[in-house]
This record gives C-alpha cells, structure tokens and sequence, in this order.
C-alpha cells in the first residue's frame, strides 16, 4: 500500500495504468474510492493514461496533521504530492465537489502544466449559506427495494439522492458511505471554519478543454453557481443532468462516461 510522505502526513495513494496521468480528487469527507469507482469504467476502454488516485487529510488511510488546518493548507499539500509523483510532468485534472474546488487552486498555482480539467459537481461557493440550491427533490424512487434497506439507511440514502434504486445504493455504499464512515470528522471540522482559499482563484483564464457537469436537483452545491465562472473557461463543456444530484456520476453514469470520453478526445485534439 504506498504512501507518500508530505509535511509530515503520509498520503496514502494508488496508480493505474501508463501514461498521460491524470490528477483525480475526492469531495470532502469521502475517500478516493469515489473517483476510482466512477473514473476506472472509463479507462477499460482507453489506454494511454496513468490514474493518481489518491486520499486527502483527514479522509480514507490518509490521516490528517498538524500542518493542515485551512484549505490553503489541503491545497499546499496536494500541490506537493503532485510534484512529487509526476515531478515536471504536465497532467490532467478531474475533481468532485471540494475535490473541483482544489482543482481550481491547482489551476491557479500551475496553469502551465495543466492540459485539461473535469468538475464533477464542483463546488463553486465554500459559503453553504451563500450557495443557489434548489429543495431537495426525489424524481425516482423503487419503494420495494427501499423498504429492505434499515432506517438509518433509508434515511440517509434519501436524504443524498435523487435516484433511489439498487444500483445507486449498491455503489452510493460501496463509493462514498464507505469512505465517509472512516473520515475523521474531528479534523475535518476545523478545515470547515476555513473552508475557502484566502486568496481568489479564478484569476486567470484556462484555455485548456475542459468539463462542467452539473445535477440539475443537485442540492448540496447547486448548479446556477457554475455559470458565474465559466467566462474563465472558454473550451468549456457545460452540462446540466437532470435525474441526478450531487452524486451526478452514480445516477447518471451513461451521461458521465459519454462526457468524460469526450473531454479526454477533446484534450487528445489538442496534443496532436
């Protein structure tokens, strides 16, 4: 099992494949078990790419330290794990939620190396209470299934998603619960009390192709907040799922794997 030691917090990490890598980041309190679960399918197809997976402080088997208590500092150690697996190397970014917030800090800090970025369900606004959500909504319910699962699960499964049947528990349980149930939540919350860069980071233009694909009932990060910085991506696809909330690549997986095979031709257009 490799762990990689920054700051002194060893990052537990995991690489798959050769070649161009890309730099895969997991939400907030989840582990990299959610980008392997929704990423790897992709890549039975393709070859070509090494995948960096990887746990944040705090999250997974990376435990969390002393030296990270603000975001900048999650985001410092991120910047100093990649150079320190691909060292000189430009790659590709994919994030979801907090994980597509520290994409944009990457962005801010390395542009150069950065030859493509998908946001998963970004989060755009740290401020919850700043954020534009809608109500949460249920659009597809199997009421057999969801009868079998215990009360803790039922409400927690329905209090998450939008589309609520086997499949989605099978991989909502196997992808984030797992990853959620060994976080340490004590660390965690004081990331939380600063939970936005201190610096802005959406400074500068990203011309590289990139993704936004956003649950239109996505009512943890919303998705109206997405438009507000999308001047700054002017290879941008936009796209707004409906069925799908702010686990967009479980409930609509098909869409998800169309996009991202689209994203990664978009970015091999540009390399040739």
């Amino acid at each position: 099992m490799p762990f990689c030691t920054i700051n002194n917090i060893d990052i537990h990490y995991e690489l798959k494949g050769e070649g161009k890598p890309i730099v895969m980041i997991h939400g907030f309190t989840p582990d990299s078990s959610l980008m392997q679960g929704c990423m790897e399918p992709i890549f039975t197809k393709r070859n070509g790419y090494k995948r960096i997976y990887f746990d944040l402080p705090g999250m997974g088997k990376t435990k969390g330290g002393a030296s990270v208590n603000t975001t900048d500092d999650m985001l410092d150690i991120v910047l100093a794990f990649i150079d320190t697996i691909i060292p000189d190397q430009s790659f590709l970014l994919a994030g979801e939620s907090y994980g597509g917030y520290l994409a944009r800090g990457i962005i801010a800090n390395k542009p150069e190396r950065v030859e493509g970025a998908a946001f998963i369900c970004p989060m755009i606004i740290p401020e919850f209470e700043k954020r534009s959500l809608p109500n949460h909504s249920i659009i597809l319910e199997d009421k057999n299934f969801i009868d079998q699962l215990n009360e803790y699960e039922k409400n927690d499964f329905r209090s998450n998603n939008v589309v609520l049947n086997e499949k989605t528990w099978i991989r909502y349980k196997n992808e984030i619960v797992s990853g959620c149930s060994i976080a340490d939540q004590e660390f965690l919350s004081n990331i939380k009390n600063n939970y936005g860069f201190s610096f802005e980071i959406d400074k500068t233009m990203f011309n590289a192709p990139s993704l936004f694909l956003v649950g239109l009932q996505d009512s943890v990060v919303g998705y109206k907040d997405a438009f507000k910085i999308l001047e700054n991506y002017p290879r941008a696809t936009f796209a707004i799922l409906d069925k799908a909330g702010h686990n967009l690549q479980i409930e609509q997986d098909g869409l998800f794997n169309s996009l991202i095979n689209e994203w990664l031709d978009r970015v091999l257009e540009v390399e040739k």
